[in-house]
């Protein structure tokens, strides 16, 4: 305790080392938060994928569609319990900077097998009336202030329609997390709407989702998948819900790894002691 008064005075013998050496601590710990955040994001999504779920994409990119024949054949393969699809659409609400996810899916066979989405019976109706309608998670209902009823409009970055950008989508539903830590973020709207109205008149699947009646067999499963269609001109890759998503997570980076670069990147400088001539020992950072 002697040597405190010493200590606080030249803390303040230098006020600007003083203050960058706080500040750095302080990004320390705030980067460690956001990161850490971040992993446990990427953790939860991974850990809530349906175990007997499996994701059927193209083997060349995620982004290369495949053709809807395959839905049939790949539904007649031994071991698939049920199958639906999904397409990434990559509007845009507003700005740019209001990113969330929205995909073009078969809402019948999509809502079977993700039974984590929870709406009532009035919304899951009204949805499968309604070509021009869509769901949309609580997080991003929230979000925007949407409420049940509301037209949205969303300007397509990949896909225009035969009038212009803009596509407008009724909001049937605001769906609940079935499980905890199930992603709520995302808007949900009618494949057949995507493929009907786009200009170039394509129609095309992003990716099929299927269900294994038994989750022991999935590597039969993806293997038996893979060889139906090898040497055609649209590939397969099929692997689980979890590997898929683990996968995703890994390309944007090792989150585990970065935290712990972070912290050490940003750790104060570590003192060192020089002597001067004098034989003055003193300390300098």
């Amino acid at each position: 305790m002697k040597f405190l008064p010493l200590v606080w005075k030249n803390l303040f013998r230098r006020k600007a080392r003083t203050l960058f050496t706080v500040l750095s601590i302080v990004v320390a710990f705030v980067l460690f938060a956001y990161l850490a955040a971040i992993r446990l994001a990427f953790g939860t999504g991974v850990s809530v994928a349906g175990a007997d779920r499996m994701l059927v994409i193209h083997k060349v990119s995620l982004i290369q569609p495949l053709p809807e024949s395959y839905l049939g054949r790949i539904a007649a393969v031994d071991g698939v319990a049920d199958i639906s699809h999904m397409s990434w659409f990559g509007g845009i609400y507003q700005d740019p900077r209001n990113f969330f996810a929205q995909f073009a899916v078969d809402p019948e066979s999509y809502l079977r097998l993700y039974p984590e989405i929870v709406l009532s019976d009035e919304e899951r109706e009204a949805w499968l009336r309604n070509r021009t309608g869509a769901i949309v998670g609580r997080v991003t209902a929230d979000r925007f202030g949407w409420e049940v009823g509301d037209r949205i409009p969303i300007e397509g970055t990949i896909f225009r329609t035969r009038s212009g950008p803009t596509w407008e989508f009724t909001i049937d539903g605001i769906y609940e997390a079935g499980v905890e830590g199930y992603d709520t973020s995302t808007l949900l709207f009618h494949h057949e709407y995507l493929m009907e109205a786009n200009d170039q008149g394509a129609r095309f699947i992003g990716q099929y989702v299927i269900r294994v009646d038994d989750p022991a067999r999935s590597a039969d499963v993806a293997a038996a998948i893979d060889t139906r269609f090898a040497n055609s001109p649209a590939e397969t890759r099929t692997s689980t819900e979890q590997a898929f998503l683990q996968g995703f997570a890994d390309q944007i980076g090792n989150i585990g790894a970065i935290v712990t670069a972070t912290r050490s990147w940003s750790s104060p400088p570590t003192p060192w002691r020089s002597r001067s001539a004098s034989g003055r020992t003193s300390w300098r950072c």
